[in-house]
């Protein structure tokens, strides 16, 4: 009988451990604010989901909240609210609130090689102390971004810089709206989802965006043709933004772990886009899309409106924004691109291998104890 006893208590002292173990389990409630089908959410949010019990042995893990309830909208409000403690975050919607995140986020098309350009943009802010200010004045703390390369999809061909004329194009970020007027077209200003709906109706005769879009928005259905000339990539993104007094509350474990899980998703994500471009021309093909290669002239036209630009995103930052320094940290941001050209290079491009390298030359020289604080 007292055997008996004796076991029943052990058992019930070991379901107690694991129990006192599980319930210090911190869950976090994440969202991307954008459907299943987007990379931005499958890597970016179901492996992040995966992956943070795992690199945190248990200590945390995580419950995906879906668009019903947060979407990229309402994301800020979602996160400052605590409605969710991480979530998917657009600098782009906050022009005055993220001056000195948006001056190199809005410059799309300085982005080159994808995994360069988002290895470029997580190192860029993460040592930049005026972006580190702004986001700790909107209570978020930055973890990692990745890129998106961005292409030129239509309903009438162009090939050249006088096909676009006249044409009202949709953009996603201030250079490429520049960019647009540069070739003379009208930039329109709207968010991807409504492209379909603004192309079917003949609002728009196309978007710069990417051509993994024509999948994730279904854009077959009514573009007619993809323009190859290289457009830079969509980088204006806080992967996973922590909800500053949740980071505050974690170990430095846990915000390590945080870290790893972002970078390596991250990662996996730009992966992700790039293969979905790949795809995309496939179904380009079987969806008789022209896929048009660009003339010299019109390579060369975008690549002189790159340099002068420079000038423009200056003095904008400058003068309307007040961002001291602008040109030192355009310059900054394109010695970091041509960095992580040549490590992406050396490394094939691997996202694992690139989340390590990420770790080595940005992460393990920051004090976690400090750091978003």
């Amino acid at each position: 009988m007292r055997k008996s006893f004796r076991r029943v208590a052990l058992a019930a002292t070991l379901m107690g451990a694991i129990f006192s173990q599980t319930s210090l389990a911190q869950q976090l409630r994440l969202a991307s604010g954008l459907p299943p089908m987007q990379p931005a959410h499958n890597p970016l949010y179901t492996e992040f989901q995966k992956m943070l019990p795992e690199m945190s042995d248990g200590r945390l893990k995580g419950q995906l909240v879906g668009m019903e309830v947060v979407n990229l909208a309402n994301m800020r409000t979602a996160i400052s609210s605590g409605l969710v403690q991480v979530g998917l975050f657009l600098p782009a919607y906050f022009p005055a609130d993220l001056p000195n995140f948006n001056l190199v986020g809005d410059l799309s098309l300085m982005g080159g090689n994808p995994h360069a350009t988002a290895a470029a943009i997580t190192e860029y802010i993460v040592t930049c102390a005026d972006c580190q200010a702004e986001l700790k004045a909107l209570g978020i703390v930055y973890t990692g971004s990745h890129a998106n390369p961005y292409n030129l999809l239509t309903t009438k061909p162009v090939t050249a810089e006088s096909d676009l004329r006249g044409m009202r194009i949709r953009v996603a970020t201030p250079q490429h709206a520049r960019w647009v007027e540069a070739m003379g077209a009208t930039p329109v200003s709207m968010a991807t989802g409504e492209a379909f709906e603004a192309l079917s109706q003949g609002i728009i005769e196309g978007t710069v965006t990417s051509l993994s879009d024509l999948i994730s928005f279904n854009l077959q259905d009514v573009i007619k043709h993809a323009t190859l000339i290289e457009m830079g990539t969509f980088h204006s993104l806080i992967d996973h933004a922590v909800r500053r007094d949740t980071w505050g509350s974690m170990s430095l474990d846990n915000r390590s772990a945080i870290i790893k899980a972002s970078n390596t998703t991250s990662m996996l994500t730009t992966s992700r886009w790039v293969e979905m471009a790949e795809q995309s021309k496939q179904i380009a093909t079987q969806k008789s899309i022209d896929l048009l290669e660009p003339a010299e002239s019109f390579i060369q036209a975008t690549a002189d409106f790159v340099i002068a630009d420079v000038d423009t995103a200056v003095s904008l930052a400058e003068t309307r924004f007040g961002v001291t320094g602008a040109k030192a940290k355009i310059e900054h941001f394109q010695a970091l691109v041509a960095k992580w050209e040549t490590i992406a290079e050396s490394l094939e491009h691997d996202p694992i291998l690139m989340q390590d390298a990420i770790q080595r030359e940005v992460w393990d020289s920051q004090d976690l104890s400090q750091y978003g604080l």
